[in-house]
């Protein structure tokens, strides 16, 4: 296939392209790089797939060095004329969209960022493939729209109406449009909804990476919540090998789906959620100990309460995905924490 994969100067797009390449697929990656955390994170992420950047030019496609059926793009989701012309020009089979303006506390501070990053470009998305052709569409949601659920572990049957943010407000907006455009022109969508993913190239603004820097750095770290609080901590490798089997298996209309007692995460439209994670919360402290125990050193730890839009725990019901997929993530927190802490000592020389 040919696939579109958004985001790729990120986290999960850099490997999810990485991951098409490596199976055969050709992959148009599209990024802004913009800088809501370090981009030289970003550049390198670029430089580690084969781009010189110093040819990176904005609507201007390159390609990789290292991979001759991989090339990349500087763009916005928002410039949807610039979208049309390149879905136009590329014929995708496919579109992976993981491109989002991050982050939960940000979104206090700056939330028009996400309703045009999130909001609009993601219209935008669906109105391209639309007006192309493509009806295989599968894109990024968050655990976040779990909100204030507390019933565990999150199941995608549960309601998602109770959102405490605005980034999980604009995740949830997603999956609503996706169904409308699912149910008016039959494009295959299918939502992932993220539980905390960490590894090498990680996001900075992610608690594993913030608590590895701290253990070197000799930094002291907030523990939200005075420790209580738990996370599905889900490796990169296994998050992409969820992905990567979504993307070659298009959701279909469900056929049982019954419109008087209507199951939230299918439809009768070619329509999907699946929860991705590792299906085994950590406790907050336990990860920070693997951290600790990865890097060598003990991290100084401040307590202090729970901070808005954050939740107390998340822990994702993944049976769909092992059912319908046969995803099943196997990396250890100890074991995905040596890596990341060996990425780490490398990139930043330490």
């Amino acid at each position: 296939m040919k696939v579109l994969v958004t985001g790729t100067a990120g986290f999960i797009g850099h490997f999810t392209a990485l991951r098409l390449i490596d199976m055969g697929h050709e992959v148009v990656g599209l990024d802004s790089i913009n800088d809501y955390y370090d981009i030289n994170l970003k550049y390198g992420r670029l430089r580690e797939a084969g781009f010189d950047v110093a040819e990176i030019k904005r609507q201007r496609l390159i390609r990789s060095k290292k991979h001759p059926k991989y090339q990349f793009c500087q763009a916005k989701l928002e410039e949807g004329d610039y979208l049309k012309s390149l879905f136009e020009s590329e014929n995708f089979d496919a579109v992976c969209n993981l491109a989002a303006q991050a982050g939960v506390r940000h979104s206090l501070e700056k939330p028009q960022a996400y309703v045009e990053s999130n909001i609009v470009g993601f219209v935008n998305i669906l109105e391209a493939c639309r007006d192309s052709g493509v009806k295989n569409l599968s894109y990024a949601s968050s655990s976040s729209v779990y909100g204030l659920n507390e019933s565990m572990p999150f199941c995608t049957s549960d309601s998602v109406n109770h959102p405490v943010s605005l980034y999980a407000a604009s995740k949830k907006s997603n999956e609503l449009l996706a169904h409308t455009y699912a149910h008016l022109f039959g494009i295959s969508c299918t939502g992932l909804r993220f539980f905390t993913v960490y590894g090498p190239w990680g996001r900075p603004d992610m608690a594993p990476y913030i608590f590895t820097k701290a253990a070197f750095n000799e930094e002291t770290i907030k523990v939200f919540n005075h420790g209580k609080m738990k996370r599905d901590f889900t490796y990169i490798d296994d998050i992409v090998d969820g992905v990567v089997r979504v993307i070659e298996n298009p959701c279909k209309a469900d056929k049982s789906w019954d419109p008087q007692s209507p199951t939230a995460s299918t439809s009768s439209a070619p329509y999907k959620i699946y929860n991705i994670g590792n299906n085994e919360p950590v406790e907050l402290l336990d990860f920070i100990n693997a951290v600790e125990s990865a890097v060598g050193k003990k991290i100084r730890k401040e307590y202090t309460p729970m901070q808005p839009g954050d939740v107390v725990a998340t822990y994702a019901d993944v049976s769909d995905m092992i059912t319908c997929l046969g995803y099943k993530p196997s990396t250890s927190v100890k074991d995905g924490m040596v890596k990341t802490v060996e990425w780490y000592r490398s990139f930043y020389n330490v």
